[in-house]
């Protein structure tokens, strides 16, 4: 897998700006009502990740869930975490 360029990945975020770079890493913060209600979200979270066999990290405080994605083997975003990033949008509009 390929890292993408500067180019690539701001033409992505054009698409989606709630994302930001984040050195080798792609990011978005969620907020939600409470606790339990962004658990539920990080259930969905996981299926997404286990369909796409490609796990975001995850931060996730009060009613706050970051969700971070690179590819480690390849030291940067590939085109993996862009579609992982757009399933998970899909579960938040």
């Amino acid at each position: 897998m390929d890292i993408l360029s500067k180019d690539d990945l701001k033409r992505f975020l054009k698409k989606t700006p709630e994302w930001e770079i984040e050195g080798k890493k792609i990011s978005r913060t969620i907020e939600f009502d409470g606790f339990a209600e962004a658990v539920e979200f990080l259930n969905d979270v996981a299926e997404v990740a286990e369909d796409e066999g490609h796990h975001p990290d995850v931060d996730i405080r009060d009613g706050k869930v970051t969700l971070m994605l690179t590819t480690h083997d390849a030291g940067g975003v590939t085109e993996t975490d862009i579609e992982v990033a757009q399933r998970l949008d899909n579960l938040i509009d």
